[in-house]
């Protein structure tokens, strides 16, 4: 199976003067998932947390609710020519009777690690409906204090980071603070479909009353796969898009940019940010 780092030759300069040493890389490779032995979309992604990635992909797709939806997850033999397993190729077996929306099985996606919603042929195919709506009914409260210290807790987990500077990463959190799950990857949509994918897997969704902290800026297709998955709190350390406040506004989610330290910006749902 692909290693999470790799190591590489570097030229590295400092101070004027130069030298070569290894470097450790964050390794990145194509993921196919497959639905019912059906080739279905490729993600650039850090290998690791596959199966969770293919399936968290496809709850924000729609196709998944519950955990009873799925027969079972597996890598695909013979991905080469030489018929060797490459560990790059995932199917996901539904369940007998189980529903595929014609959305997911007319398109073909590539989906490289900065763009989880390329091949989108419209905003009305994007605005896929979620079987989880009731986060704009959720009670949840977040004191802003809170909500302050999380960008820390987020960077003193992510390990892998620590020794490449080449991820991205996705942190579940309660309320109050604490950290459920943390998933890095090269991909800011892969980090979050990796969450996703792990609370599907244990039967948590829907994820009420959690926070979910991005690494990044808050796109569209985050704050979609956070809604897809029943999550109140979407929070970025950067920017979101004007796209993904539209959305958080019409799902009733709150969306929180530019975390860092005591500030924020509160882009929908101020009411749950409490000082």
């Amino acid at each position: 199976m692909g290693r999470v780092t790799e190591r590489r030759r570097v030229v590295r300069i400092r101070n004027g003067g130069a030298g070569v040493r290894p470097d450790t890389l964050v390794a990145e490779e194509p993921l196919e998932i497959r639905l019912n032995g059906k080739p279905l979309a490729i993600t650039m992604r850090t290998p690791g947390d596959d199966f969770a990635l293919a399936v968290g992909f496809l709850v924000s797709e729609g196709v998944l609710g519950a955990a009873s939806d799925v027969q079972a997850v597996t890598y695909c033999e013979g991905a080469t020519e030489e018929g060797s397993n490459t560990y790059n190729v995932v199917n996901v077996q539904l369940a007998a009777g189980v529903l595929v929306p014609d959305i997911t099985l007319e398109r073909n996606v590539y989906t490289t690690s900065s763009c989880g919603l390329c091949g989108k042929a419209s905003l009305d195919a994007v605005r896929t409906a979620t079987r989880f709506p009731g986060i704009a009914a959720d009670p949840v409260r977040v004191p802003a204090e809170v909500l302050s210290a999380m960008p820390d807790r987020l960077r003193a987990a992510q390990k892998v980071f620590d020794r490449t500077g080449g991820l991205h990463a996705a942190g579940l959190f309660t309320a109050h603070g604490e950290l459920l799950d943390l998933r890095e990857d090269v991909g800011r949509h892969n980090a979050v479909d990796k969450i996703v994918g792990r609370a599907y897997q244990s039967g948590r969704l829907p994820l009420a009353g959690a926070v979910l902290l991005v690494s990044g800026r808050a796109s569209f297709e985050l704050v979609q796969k956070a809604v897809m998955a029943g999550i109140p709190v979407l929070a970025a350390v950067s920017a979101p898009s004007s796209l993904a406040v539209d959305l958080a506004l019409e799902s009733g989610m709150t969306l929180v940019g530019f975390l860092r330290g005591p500030d924020m910006n509160i882009y929908a749902g101020e009411e749950r940010i409490t000082l």
